[in-house]
């Protein structure tokens, strides 16, 4: 038995998401589906974590056991590659790895980062690709509720309802956000995330820029565990899964 690890790149625009679903083509699914066709076996990848509908990825991390071994591991790569890239997907690189090593399990850290395009001109590059935001953000502000979001919390109001996270309390590693021109970046950092998480946190965020909410009703909101107290999501667009540290 053989154990790959896969770091895959995708724009999960035209997806229902990483994991496979009865409603739609997962990224999941397209690579299972080239494998099978190359290897001649069936194939099951797991991923590092699971991504949502909409939700892009620069290094998502996925393993999978196969009889079959690969001995030249770049011809494979560039076989599964020229099926794939079509789809807007494409397996970076590919190592063998310990049979006890799990893609989702073994990790020690995820790295998300949300893309803001804070300008009144419309998006042509970063069409879906980034969250347009034509009102002018407040950058000080959004720093300060970024802090409080840092540490050991029970995230249970940036939780969704269909969450299946046995606990809702998580370590934030870090939280930071940088401006360059028009463009604002905001990275999260922790081992692992509740579902709607991050795009929840930065949609809360939003609202404290725009300055809907002050710094302690921010704050109050935050530790209240109340979902319906959470703004809205920010959209899938602006999302993607950047890093997993192993």
């Amino acid at each position: 038995m053989n154990n790959y690890l896969l770091q895959i790149e995708y724009d999960g625009t035209k997806f229902v998401g990483w994991q496979r679903q009865k409603n739609g083509i997962s990224v999941q699914q397209r690579i299972e589906e080239t494998f099978q066709k190359i290897l001649n076996s069936k194939i099951k990848i797991i991923g590092s974590g699971r991504t949502d509908k909409g939700v892009h990825a620069r290094a998502q991390f996925a393993n999978f056991k196969t009889d079959y071994q690969i001995k030249d591991l770049k011809k494979f790569l560039n076989s599964v590659n020229f099926f794939l890239n079509r789809h807007l997907i494409s397996i970076v690189t590919i190592k063998k790895k310990n049979l006890d090593f799990n893609s989702r399990y073994s990790a020690k850290e995820r790295i998300y980062e949300y893309k803001i395009i804070n300008r009144a001109g419309g998006l042509s590059l970063d069409q879906n690709r980034a969250w347009h935001i034509k009102s002018k953000l407040n950058i000080k502000l959004l720093k300060k509720g970024a802090k409080i979001l840092t540490g050991k919390h029970d995230f249970s109001t940036f939780r969704s309802s269909s969450c299946s996270a046995k606990s809702p309390i998580k370590k934030m590693n870090s939280v930071k956000v940088v401006k360059r021109g028009d463009e604002i970046l905001i990275t999260f950092k922790s081992k692992s995330f509740l579902q709607n998480q991050v795009r929840s946190m930065v949609g809360s965020l939003k609202y404290l820029s725009l300055n809907k909410w002050d710094l302690k009703k921010f704050d109050k909101i935050f530790k209240s565990k109340k979902r319906q107290l959470c703004a809205p999501p920010a959209p899938a667009c602006g999302l993607y899964l950047k890093y997993v540290i192993y």
